[in-house]
C-alpha cells in the first residue's frame, strides 16, 4: 500500500537568509510532535547540516552514488530522533549531478520509505540546476527571506524561474532574522505585491521568525534552538510554523509517494538545462 509522504523544501534564493536553521529546527519540531522526518542536505556544495548538527558522518551520498553504501548505511541519528543525510562539502561532482545520478540518489529512498512520514530537503543556495530541480519536484516549498534587498529581489528570480519554466504556483514564505511579526508581514507584502504584478503565482504567509541571540547561541552549541532555548522567541515562532507545516494538505494519492517525487525530479532534471540558460 503507497503510503503519503510529505516533502518539504526549503530554499532562500541567496546565502545567509538561515534556511539551514530552518530546515533543522522544523524537523526537530516535527519529529517532536510525532512525525518520522528524514532531512536531506542536499547543499551539494557547502554541506554543513552534520556540522551545524555537531555530528560526524563517516559515509555520505557519494557513497551511495558509487554503490558503497546504501542510503539507510549513510543516515546520521540527530536530535529528537530525526534522520539526517549528510552531504559531502566542497565535492565538485555533487555540485553537477547528471539525471542519472539524481535519479539514482533519490531511487535510493524507495529502500527508506517505510521508515518516514516528512522529507524536509534542504537545498543550496542559487538557482543551480541542483537547486531548482529538488524544489520543482518537492510538494510544498518554503522559500526563507529576510529583510535585505538582494534577498527579496533573488527569491522573486528563483519563484519567476520556477512558475515560469516549470509550472510551480504555489510558494509558502518564511519571513526570518525580522523585528517583529509586523516587519514579517511588511516583507512578505513586498514581495507577493511585485509577485502579484508580474507573475502567476500564489504566495502564503508562513510566519515570522524574529533575530533572536538564542538563535545563535544555539549554532554556537550546534544544537537546534527548539531544544537548546525552547522558550526563547525564535524557538517559539519556528515550533509555530512547525505546527502549521503539520496542517499542511498531504500530496494527493498520486503525488504522496517517493516514486513520484522521484518521477517529478527526473522531469525537472531534464529540462533545468534549458529554464537555467533561458534565465540568464
Amino acid at each position: 500500500m503507497t503510503r503519503q509522504i510529505q516533502v518539504i523544501a526549503v530554499s532562500g534564493g541567496k546565502g545567509g537568509v538561515g534556511k539551514s536553521n530552518v530546515a533543522i529546527n522544523l524537523s526537530v519540531a516535527l519529529a517532536e510532535g510525532g512525525a518520522r522526518v528524514v532531512l536531506l542536505d542536499a547543499d551539494f556544495g557547502l554541506a554543513n547540516v552534520d556540522v551545524l548538527l555537531g555530528l560526524k558522518a563517516s559515509n555520505t551520498i557519494e557513497q551511495v552514488l558509487d554503490g558503497q553504501c546504501t542510503l539507510e548505511e549513510v543516515l546520521l541519528d540527530g536530535p529528537a530522533g530525526i534522520k539526517i543525510i549528510p552531504a559531502s562539502s566542497g565535492t565538485r561532482r555533487l555540485s553537477m549531478l547528471s539525471s542519472l545520478e539524481h535519479a539514482g540518489l533519490i531511487r535510493a529512498f524507495s529502500d527508506i520509505a517505510n521508515q518516514l512520514d516528512v522529507l524536509v530537503i534542504d537545498t543550496a543556495a542559487g538557482i543551480s540546476d541542483s537547486v531548482v530541480n529538488f524544489l520543482s519536484a518537492a510538494h510544498e516549498v518554503v522559500m526563507v527571506v529576510c529583510n535585505e534587498p538582494s534577498s527579496i529581489t533573488d527569491a522573486y528570480a528563483l519563484i519567476k524561474l520556477l512558475s515560469r519554466d516549470f509550472g510551480r504556483s504555489r510558494f509558502r514564505i518564511l519571513a526570518n532574522m525580522v523585528a517583529d511579526e509586523q516587519e514579517g508581514r511588511q516583507l512578505f507584502d513586498s514581495l507577493n505585491q511585485v509577485c502579484g504584478q508580474f507573475l502567476d503565482v500564489g504566495l502564503i504567509y508562513a510566519g515570522a521568525v524574529p533575530f533572536d541571540t538564542k538563535l545563535r547561541d544555539s549554532v554556537r552549541q550546534q544544537t537546534a534552538v527548539v531544544l537548546a532555548a525552547p522558550s526563547s522567541i525564535s524557538a517559539r515562532a519556528l515550533r509555530d510554523f512547525a505546527k502549521q507545516a503539520k496542517r499542511w494538505p498531504l500530496p494527493a494519492k498520486a503525488e504522496g509517494h517517493l516514486v513520484f517525487f522521484v518521477e517529478q525530479l527526473l522531469a525537472a532534471s531534464s529540462r533545468s538545462g534549458g529554464a537555467l540558460a533561458n534565465s540568464k
